[in-house]
């Protein structure tokens, strides 16, 4: 067996740190291990969250241009899971009450979950979802 990689973990590059880090934080319920100027890292099981900033990346990247253009459309998309399909309606609108903006309300998907979309104050879209229970009906 070769090499293998393992991703742990996934960093949001933000415009604005401290905005979205108090979204990730009081929105999201994210707790805080971290938190620097241009960093802050969450407390997360299995895969390491943070947020950095992007024009920081670019200095790392000895300037390149995609850390520092406009950015257009979506690059990513994180998933958050509930645990039950009633969890997903009620923390949605928990979400959206706190200031996240409410992009598709949940509604039971083709593909077995109970999902919504919202957006953070950058303008990224994540999803919240619970695996559908398996019931007679859709067995």
């Amino acid at each position: 067996m070769g090499m293998r990689v393992k991703l742990e973990g996934i960093t949001v590059l933000a415009l604005d740190v401290p905005r979205l880090t108090s979204f990730y934080r009081d929105v999201l319920g994210f707790k805080v291990i971290i938190e620097e100027g241009h960093y802050t890292e969450f407390e997360n099981d299995g895969v390491r969250l943070a947020i950095f900033a992007a024009p920081l990346m670019a200095d790392n990247t000895n300037g390149h241009y995609s850390f520092v253009e406009e950015r257009k459309g979506q690059a990513f998309e994180l998933n958050f899971e509930c645990a039950s399909p009633e969890d997903v309606y009620v923390m949605y609108d928990d979400f959206v009450s706190k200031g996240a903006t409410g992009i598709t309300a949940p509604k039971v998907t083709s593909w077995g979950h109970t999902t919504g979309f919202f957006a953070d104050p950058e303008g990224n879209i994540h999803s919240l979802f619970a695996v559908n229970p398996v019931t007679a009906e859709n067995a």
